[in-house]
């Protein structure tokens, strides 16, 4: 096959995988010429199957078959061209193990060390290339799904395989030398929303869960020998550790825990929610979105939040975050103190007082909005009104934000995107009782002639039935990757333009468990400013608003593009 871009050979050849086959594998030109190469070992009867890439495939191949969980494997396919080089290579390997794991035909045996993102020359090119063999693979019938597909998949976006930043790779080599440590330890990595926590999380149970001491250390390229010895010494201290990522939300618990399915070596016994912690002790537990830990306020169940605190000996005053810290001998705290959003979350005392006498760790690469860190910022001042930062309306290539004045039309223009990209959700603040809860005739939110209901469902809304058409709320979103996201904002939020400032309206706040025993007014305005900044860093592409109130409606204006 003709690669357009390049003029180049492209060819993807197949062997037997097996003793008897080395011959015949050797006889290949680029194998013969040390040339840099991809391969793909696979078995359909067991669905597994293995990525690499290398100079000296002979000899990456006669290692291979002196691995018991290599030989399980029958079928190579080998990926040549005579324009492929060493970055290349790498950069196409990496690709084709986030994709084929996120594809789910098979199950990768690959570890997950040293996937760091790489910048090359011609590297957006080669990705062109990539997805020529992505499918051409297909003709192989090496994977099943296209490429936008998996784009959207949770598979693909809290993959243990993905490609870490640099700020990402550093704190996993942090995380690595402080576990390292004889002495029990307790960590908090803090970063603002799209940082990459939850990716980092898993990436560090993946590491943590596979042996390497049967992985030859150029298999896996790992950056540096330095690398290779502090896994080592990890796995030294910890040769089968117990180890589990708790999760306070329901709704990302039941995601994670389907991708967690999928991956060898995880189990989705290892997602598991704050009160799970009492059935065993850990040698290590990686808390995510530890903002969102519970005290007893304001929560359905506290007879049972009683209960788990008298198994513990604590008194009624202990926290979820008293039991991870009983139940465990090490903690990773995945945290941000601006993503709490009601009184049942533990307060930011509580978790400074715990960091001073803790590691940190502190993320800032932007890594979900396309907007970048720009946004973020831009978003953050906009609504804590520091006007004399906000210059001029945010634009950048590549990200849409935009304001609407009318509701229809950003429903519709949604509806367009979910069309075009998928993954395109309307969500709003708590300003509307959910009343089509036990009745599904009634709509919840009715403005100026558009009619729409609340999500049906709090598990997995976003890949439920009939999610696009439906609104999701913070606790149905928090945590989650959007390409676009629609965001109204509700009757409890406003704009005072004589003091220039985002005001509350309590009794239009309908959480009764987001507001009832708030007596101190600023601590509920910081809930509510911190559920719309939130809602506002999911989409990925473009965020869009509509504003209910008009004082607020022209602030925005002011600084949002008019659609």
């Amino acid at each position: 096959m003709i690669d357009p871009l390049f003029g180049s050979t492209l060819l993807i050849s197949k062997y037997t995988f097996s003793k008897n086959t080395i011959h015949e594998i050797s006889n290949n030109k680029f194998v013969k010429s040390q040339w840099p190469l991809i391969y793909i070992i696979s078995s359909d009867k067991i669905k597994e199957a293995y990525v690499g890439e290398s100079t000296n495939a002979l000899k990456r191949m006669l290692n291979h078959l002196t691995n018991e969980e290599r030989l399980k494997l029958s079928t190579l396919h080998l990926i040549t061209s005579d324009k492929f080089n060493k970055s290349a290579t790498l950069d196409i390997e990496n690709n084709l193990i986030k994709y084929i794991s996120a594809d789910g035909k098979y199950i990768l045996q690959n570890g997950n060390a040293g996937l760091t993102l790489h910048n090359y020359y011609q590297k957006d090119l080669y990705f062109e290339i990539f997805k020529t063999i992505w499918v051409e693979l297909r003709k192989e019938n090496l994977n099943i799904n296209v490429l936008k597909k998996i784009d959207n998949s949770d598979l693909f976006k809290y993959s243990p395989y993905k490609s870490l930043s640099s700020d990402q790779y550093d704190a996993v080599t942090k995380l690595l030398q402080i576990l390292i440590y004889d002495e029990p330890c307790r960590t908090f990595v803090k970063g603002s929303a799209g940082t990459g926590k939850t990716i980092l999380a898993i990436y560090l149970i993946k590491l943590l869960k596979t042996d390497y001491r049967n992985y030859d250390i150029s298999e896996d390229e790992l950056s540096s020998s330095e690398d290779f010895k502090l896994i080592s010494t990890i796995k030294d201290k910890f040769l089968n550790p117990s180890i589990a990522l708790v999760i306070p939300m329901t709704s990302l618990r039941k995601t994670l825990k389907t991708v967690f399915r999928s991956i060898k070596g995880l189990s989705p016994n290892m997602v598991i929610g704050p009160s799970d912690v009492l059935k065993q002790k850990y040698d290590i537990l990686i808390v995510d979105e530890a903002h969102r830990l519970k005290r007893k306020r304001n929560i359905v169940n506290y007879d049972s939040f009683n209960k788990n605190n008298a198994k513990l000996g604590l008194d009624e005053n202990g926290t979820e975050l008293d039991w991870i810290l009983l139940q465990s001998k090490n903690q990773i705290f995945f945290y941000d103190d601006a993503q709490s959003v009601k009184p049942s979350d533990i307060p930011k005392e509580v978790f400074d007082e715990l960091r001073v006498h803790s590691y940190n760790i502190e993320l800032v690469s932007q890594m979900r909005v396309i907007g970048g860190s720009d946004y973020i910022n831009y978003v953050d001042n906009l609504l804590n009104c520091r006007v004399d930062i906000l210059v001029e309306k945010f634009q950048m290539d590549g990200y849409e934000f935009k304001i609407f004045d009318s509701l229809k039309s950003m429903v519709d223009e949604i509806s367009i995107k979910e069309k075009e990209f998928g993954l395109s959700r309307m969500v709003a603040g708590f300003s509307w009782d959910w009343i089509s809860k036990n009745d599904k005739s009634k709509f919840d939110i009715k403005i100026d002639g558009v009619e729409l209901q609340w999500n049906y469902v709090t598990e997995d809304w976003l890949n439920s039935e009939n999610s696009e058409n439906e609104v999701g709320c913070i606790h149905t979103t928090q945590g989650y990757d959007l390409n676009y996201i629609g965001v109204i904002f509700g009757y409890e939020i406003d704009y005072d333009p004589i003091t220039k400032k985002i005001i509350v309206i309590k009794e239009n706040y309908k959480d009764k468990n987001g507001k009832n025993g708030v007596h101190d007014f600023e601590v509920l305005h910081q809930y509510i400013v911190n559920i719309y900044k939130t809602l506002m860093y999911r989409g990925i592409k473009g965020t869009f608003v509509y504003v209910c109130n008009e004082n607020l409606r022209n602030y925005m204006k002011e600084h949002i593009i008019l659609h």
